[in-house]
């Protein structure tokens, strides 16, 4: 039914321009802006869109949603990925809705409230891919969810993720990686009781300078909320907010 892979990722937020002086200082990034019926900015790493951003729409301001990333993951068939994503407790925000030329796109919440997208090319789908730890690209996506049985089960039946490595991080709890195909795209854990809120995702990016990095982020307007602090394998990650409020994180040597 479903591919399971991450695909795009898009930055909703209140002030594209600010957000686009902050990402390219940042991270590098390049920017398009694509043709359409609404203004909406890819990031591009050398002539390669790797990611989009586009304004919160009112829709959802109204609402009170927040500045945010969200990550899309892909579905070999969307209208049988979004009635499994209801008979399994979640529900549907946005229904299927097709861009011209380029495939259809609907955006769901687990029944603990974590928001992702689905999408499905009109091309052919390419092969199964994990993560790049390439600079500029999505190094590992994360989940932490209030009831971390609860959303494996979710996740495992609706796009066929399989546990990989788990790592013990003592009253943390069990630091659940997944993936497919061989390929590990991120973890899963239990979300902090002093964190309020739904369950929630968060996209790490790939930098080659992490000091560096964080100094930007911190000059720049935005927030280093946690680290940078070491992971096993060698790297280190540290969790940020942009200027907007939308959560990020950076992943490096």
């Amino acid at each position: 039914m479903s591919n399971g892979n991450f695909v795009w990722y898009e930055l909703m937020t209140t002030d594209v321009a600010a957000a686009k002086t902050f990402y390219t200082g940042l991270i590098g990034w390049g920017t398009q802006s694509m043709e359409g019926p609404m203004d909406y900015t890819m990031w591009t790493v050398g002539d390669n869109p790797v990611a989009g951003m586009m304004d919160l729409p009112e829709e959802a301001r109204k609402m009170g949603a927040p500045p945010h990333w969200l990550g899309y993951v892909s579905s070999d068939d969307l209208d049988a990925s979004l009635a499994q994503v209801s008979a399994l407790g979640g529900n549907v925000l946005v229904p299927v809705t097709e861009i011209p030329g380029s495939g259809r796109f609907a955006v769901f919440a687990d029944p603990s409230g974590g928001v992702l997208g689905l999408y499905h090319s009109a091309a052919d789908a390419g092969p199964d891919t994990g993560p790049s730890a390439d600079p500029g690209l999505i190094s590992w996506h994360e989940h932490m969810a209030p009831d971390l049985d609860k959303a494996w089960e979710f996740y495992e039946k609706l796009f066929g993720w399989k546990k990989t490595e788990a790592m013990d991080m003592g009253e943390f709890g069990l630091y659940q990686m997944y993936g497919k195909n061989e390929h590990t795209y991120g973890g899963m854990m239990k979300k902090p009781a002093e964190m309020p809120g739904p369950a929630t995702w968060a996209y790490y990016i790939n930098v080659a300078d992490m000091d560096g990095a964080v100094e930007k982020v911190k000059a720049t307007g935005g927030t280093v909320m946690n680290g940078p602090m070491e992971v096993p394998g060698g790297s280190r990650v540290a969790q940020c907010t942009d200027p907007q409020g939308a959560v990020f994180a950076l992943h490096g040597k």
